[in-house]
């Protein structure tokens, strides 16, 4: 796969015939291979994963006749978590360039970590996430990024690092999402709406749980109706943040010496854990040898070099972990002292590098 989910939002942008200084938005439209239209919806259905989508999709109609045009597959962004893949679409850059690079990082302030979900720091998301939005550049010409979600959403941190700049439109339910999607074609032709709540059913439930396929049918059932009440040439395209794997192991690294052993921070997600050390060579040698093939583990400096986050600023490299440990199988490794007992129960998870959680679908309609 040679698309990434960075391309999509700035691949819509270039099929609207739009070039923003700083993106290559028609490289990217190429790269997908997106046809030109009058505007576009692109909506981001956390947790949709392309292997999770493909395994159920006679319940999704809908999205399964899109995917039969679009059978292939691109990738997300590494870690495989939302704040990462939200702020990579919303920006058109990797998180190596955004220092959104987890589930959770170190605060410097503090030493303690923080969520770039909950943002629960004093630290300000345009301080931390300095890179410009695509609503940002597409503010400098003259034009407007809707941005539909909930109103919980509305300031927050998360919101601010990837979405600043766009208008704030607010839907609740999935219809009136849908609804607000529709009317703000009206005032603009850029619109992204987000859906979360196939993610929150997969954590709680699994993403193989019943109400993981009820939640798609729903979510089916109403981008069928978006793409049907949109006006002519409007450009949908439909993707994800990550996919998701039903965890059936766990290690808690408190529990265990050998990987406890050095530690002094563990943020990032069981998928995808970000140790910070101060003996991180060593850490890394006994992590490696604990784990074997259950899990990749990666110095800081292996990480950077191996390409995974794209370009790497110095401000994303002093903010992630010293060492990473993205876990393979159906493996979580969590750590009891620094994360919760509801994260730790979390059925479905993502974060790592398996195909499960990287690839993501990339299906469009063009409306007529």
């Amino acid at each position: 796969m040679t698309s990434t989910l960075t391309d999509v939002l700035a691949g819509a942008v270039g099929a609207l015939g739009c070039e923003l200084e700083g993106l290559d938005t028609r490289g990217s439209m190429n790269r997908l291979d997106l046809p030109e239209a009058r505007r576009f919806i692109v909506v981001l259905v956390d947790g949709l994963g392309h292997d999770n989508l493909a395994s159920r999709s006679g319940h999704a109609p809908f999205l399964r006749r899109r995917l039969a045009h679009r059978p292939d597959p691109i990738s997300t962004v590494s870690p495989s978590t939302t704040a990462a893949a939200v702020t990579g679409l919303g920006t058109g850059l990797a998180p190596g360039q955004t220092a959104m690079a987890g589930y959770s990082l170190r605060d410097p302030n503090t030493g303690e970590p923080f969520s770039l979900i909950s943002w629960n720091t004093d630290l300000r998301a345009e301080d931390w996430q300095r890179q410009p939005t695509i609503g940002e550049r597409l503010d400098r010409h003259g034009r407007e990024l809707a941005v539909v979600q909930p109103s919980k959403f509305l300031g927050s941190g998360l919101t601010n690092a990837a979405w600043r700049g766009g208008l704030p439109v607010v839907g609740e339910s999935l219809a009136e999402r849908v609804d607000a999607a529709l009317a703000a074609l009206e005032r603009t032709d850029f619109v992204y709406l987000y859906w979360g709540e196939l993610d929150h059913v997969g954590h709680n439930r699994g993403w193989q749980s019943e109400a993981w396929t009820a939640e798609l049918e729903l979510l089916d059932a109403e981008l069928s109706r978006l793409a049907r009440l949109a006006p002519p040439d409007t450009l949908m395209v439909v993707t994800a943040d990550h996919g998701m794997i039903d965890v059936e192991e766990r290690i808690d690294i408190a529990q265990v010496p050998q990987l406890s052993e050095g530690v002094d921070l563990v943020a990032g997600e069981e998928r995808a854990a970000q140790i910070y050390s101060r003996e991180p060579d060593a850490l890394a040698a006994r992590w490696r040898d604990y784990l074997g093939d259950r899990a990749l583990v990666y110095t800081k400096a292996e990480w950077i070099s191996s390409g995974l986050l794209g370009d790497v600023t110095d401000q994303t490299a002093s903010a992630i972990g010293d060492v990473v440990a993205f876990a393979n199988g159906r493996l979580g490794i969590g750590d009891s002292r620094f994360m919760s007992a509801g994260a730790l129960r979390m059925v479905g998870l993502h974060g790592s590098l398996t195909d499960e959680e990287m690839c993501v679908p990339c299906l469009i309609e063009v409306t007529s």
